[in-house]
């Protein structure tokens, strides 16, 4: 080994031992839990090998709620927030003048603290014996009935978890949109307008593919982060998931260890396996579609 490479595996020794520590061992660990049949947490011991936590991972009604809610929460929210986050990126882009400042503002609930978001919302759509919060009133003035959002049917409940969600992960797509937009070279805007090129040709020819990378960015991003939602959830229904009917997939797993009924590393690991499968799956469906879509 020449002295130049191995003074570049000195620099990485310190980042390979950390991502080794703190990532790849707990990987290995987990595949190792998710395999151990009966695994007793006082004990640390197990009566067999085999897949039954994957196949009562799989029948749990708790874990098959997750999942729905989990998949409806990532159908949604990603393709919703990607939308109105390049609409107010191309209005922000043709505000020159202002674009730092509302760049800023809408950045602003990125970096609120979620737990604080959430409660906000709460206050917003809970209905009490003593308000029916702002939302409700704002129905009631255009004629409709008033519905409990947090405590009441599903349906309502999604659509404020949607609704936060959107809100949350918005401000970042906007960012990286409007950066995308202004890296745009200008050349090509002005031969399409010497062609008088109608306004909507040039959207789907010349900004669409140049800013395609970074839309895919935040489409891979938005699925992975959808796939991880948990404090979302925790900040509008309070920590008894189950109950409201709202869990996530990764609620499921953290229950599974520290809930109420948990001490079950094991059906946690199953569960961290089964949520890691279907994101991967679903990235390598989308690297493989945007071979054809995404222009670098």
């Amino acid at each position: 080994m020449k002295k130049n490479d191995l003074k570049g595996w000195l620099y990485l020794l310190p980042a390979m031992l950390f991502l080794g520590v703190f990532m790849v061992y707990p990987l290995f660990d987990v595949l190792v839990y998710s395999f151990e049949e009966g695994y007793n947490s006082a004990s640390q011991t197990y009566h067999g090998v085999g897949l039954y936590n994957y196949a009562y991972v799989l029948r749990d009604p708790y874990f098959l709620q997750a999942v729905r809610n989990t998949f409806l929460l990532v159908i949604i929210t990603v393709p919703v927030s990607t939308g109105i986050a390049l609409l107010i990126s191309l209005g922000l882009n043709a505000i020159k003048p202002l674009r730092n400042l509302f760049q800023t503002v809408y950045f602003l609930p990125y970096v609120t603290n979620t737990l604080a978001v959430g409660l906000v919302f709460m206050i917003l759509f809970k209905k009490t014996a003593y308000t029916d919060g702002l939302v409700n009133l704002m129905i009631k003035w255009f004629g409709g009935q008033s519905v409990d959002f947090i405590d009441g049917p599903y349906w309502a409940k999604m659509f404020v978890l949607c609704f936060y969600t959107v809100w949350v992960v918005m401000p970042f797509k906007v960012l990286i949109l409007t950066s995308a937009l202004a890296s745009v070279n200008p050349d090509y805007y002005s031969a399409a307008k010497m062609d008088a090129t109608p306004g909507w040709r040039v959207f789907t020819k010349i900004t669409l593919p140049m800013i395609s990378p970074m839309i895919f960015y935040l489409v891979i991003t938005g699925f992975i982060g959808a796939f991880k939602a948990y404090s979302d959830a925790i900040a509008l229904f309070s920590t008894d998931l189950n109950a409201a009917g709202m869990n996530t997939i990764v609620g499921y797993v953290y229950d599974m260890l520290y809930g109420n009924s948990g001490g079950y590393p094991s059906f946690a690991s199953a569960a961290a396996l089964i949520l890691f499968a279907i994101v991967l799956t679903i990235t390598c469906m989308n690297l493989l579609i945007s071979k054809k879509h995404v222009h670098y």
